[in-house]
This record gives C-alpha cells, structure tokens and sequence, in this order.
C-alpha cells in the first residue's frame, strides 16, 4: 500500500474543523461564526487553532474589531473548501439513486419571486421527487449564489448572468412585468399604456429588477408588497412581476394594467454547482418548472438542455 502522506496531526483534523475554519473566513469574525456553526467562541477558536497547529500556519490574524486572513491563508482555505466540497461529492455520490437529492434540497429564491411561484411548486414537488424534503432560503440573488458557491444551498433561483465559476445554470422562463399605477393615475382603469406615455420622474422602481432605469426613483431592501403600498400612499406607478399579479391587486388604492407592446420582464434561471453529484435530479427540477411556467399565464418557457449539460 501506498504510503500516508498526511501527518497524525492533520489526521486528527474532523470535517467539522474544516467547517469553522470556513465559517470564520466566511463571516469574518469568530463570534458570528459560533453563533453560526452553534458552538461557544471559545470552542470554535480551539478548533481553529488545531486546525493551524495541524497545518503549521496561521490562517487568521486576531485582534481588532475583525478577523482578516493571514498571509497564506486564503490558498489555505481555497484548499479547505475544495475538501469540504468534496466531502459533500462523496456524501451525494453514496445516496445518489436512493432518494432524490439525498433528501433534501436546499433551494434559494429571490424574495421577490419566491412567494408567488413556489405556491405553485410545493405540490407537484414530492409527486416528482419522493421523500425528498424542500427547504427554501429566500434573499438577494447576489447573496444566495455566493451560498450556493460555498455549498450553503444545492440550487438558486436567479436572474441569468455573468458566468460564474464552479455553477453551471439553465435557462428556465421569462416573467413579464406590468405597470401598477396609483388609482388616480390616468392609466388606472386602462386595458394597456405604452411605456412610452408614462413620465419616469413618476416612476418607483427596484434597483435589483431596473439597475438601469434613469430619471425615476431607485429603491431597495423593500418586498413587492411594500412597493405597491409605497404607490398607494404616494402616486405614480412602478413595475411589477405578473407573477405577483393576484397578491397585489388586493391591495387598495392601486390598480393594475397590461404594458402595451413589448413588455420588459425578467429571465429566471436554475443555478447549480457545476460538480454537484444531483445532476440528474436537478435536470428533473428544471423540467418540472419549465412545465410550471407553461401552465402559468403571463410566462414563457424556455426549452432547452437539463441539468447535466
């Protein structure tokens, strides 16, 4: 048999060691990571310093309000990740075509989406996949791709976009928006407007869904809800996703009306780490929502490849 490389003390290191070390770089400080990883601060700088004495390095330095990387410690922890990530390979691959992404799928979704398709997906969802369990995180798309890349999550729901690396993703619908106008505005009450009518000094927007809208006014952090509520207080009009149609139409003081011609919208995108070991079931997925959006009106489908490609 081929010789041991690995020293006894980096032997005595657990995959659990491994997971503070990450949860420290990742939080950049030990007691949000403790509060994290469930473990007292005084535990989890232990484990860390084991890990170091294992490794010979020191991979933070401590003092000040923070904890920032050492000198060699973000190749360090570039080589941990890759551990861990292939310590959940080997975990998937030994539970793969048992039950369905080993029974549990750990989905991230836009807040601004998540609560108008997944009423949609909670049913058909265990007839598709079994006993697998679904466990949603909602948040910023930026966000829950940089979970996904650290493993936090199996899949995100997101805008397409810039390749990232180490995910592979798959084109899944398009969402038009239409226009939600303040009950007083002269479009309230209209089958269509055309964009173009509409002065964009009056317009509340996202920044997330229109980076690019000028003249109007950009806002953030808010749900749809808030949103629609912020045109009934004030006027104007915003842009909203159809999904959200039936939600918001409840809310007084606004009404909702078709954008006439070419509606803007967005793409929504299945997201999956490139190395994962539930292609098969992800490919599965992305056709049970590209089956979704064909029964849902307002949406387009995009048809194309599954996961595994």
């Amino acid at each position: 048999m081929q010789r041991s490389m690995i020293s006894t003390a980096l032997s005595a290191v657990s995959l659990r060691d491994l997971a503070l070390v990450q949860a420290v770089a990742r939080e950049g400080s030990f007691t949000s990571a403790a509060r994290l990883m469930n473990i007292s601060a005084s535990g989890l700088s232990h484990q860390v310093q084991k890990v170091e004495q294992a490794l010979g390095i020191t991979l933070f330095e401590r003092g000040g309000r923070g904890v920032a990387l050492a000198g060699g410690g973000a190749r360090l922890i570039a080589l941990i990740n890759d551990v861990l990530a292939g310590a959940e390979r080997l975990q998937a691959g030994a539970l793969a075509g048992s039950i369905a992404f080993g029974g549990e799928l750990r989905l991230g979704v836009p807040a601004t989406l998540g609560p108008y398709l997944l009423p949609q997906l909670i049913e058909p969802f265990p007839q598709r996949f079994g006993e697998a369990r679904l466990t949603i995180s909602e948040g910023k798309p930026r966000g829950l791709l940089r979970r996904l890349a650290e493993g936090e999550l199996d899949a995100v729901l997101a805008p397409p976009g810039a390749a990232v690396p180490g995910l592979s993703s798959r084109r899944l619908f398009f969402e038009p928006y239409e226009l939600l106008v303040h009950a007083d505005h002269p479009a309230a009450g209209k089958a269509s407007v055309p964009l173009a009518t509409l002065d964009p000094a009056q317009a509340t927007l996202m920044a997330e869904s229109h980076p690019g809208a000028h003249g109007s006014e950009r806002i953030q952090d808010v749900s749809l809800e808030s949103l629609a509520t912020l045109v009934a207080v004030r006027g104007g009009y915003t842009l909203v996703p159809v999904l959200a149609h039936d939600r918001l139409a409840s809310i007084p003081n606004v009404c909702l009306v078709s954008v006439q011609g070419q509606a803007p919208g967005r793409e929504v995108a299945l997201y999956w780490r490139s190395a994962t070991a539930w292609g098969e079931d992800l490919a599965g997925l992305g056709d049970l929502l590209v089956d979704l959006a064909g029964r849902m009106p307002g949406l387009t489908p995009v048809i194309e490849g599954g996961a595994g490609q």
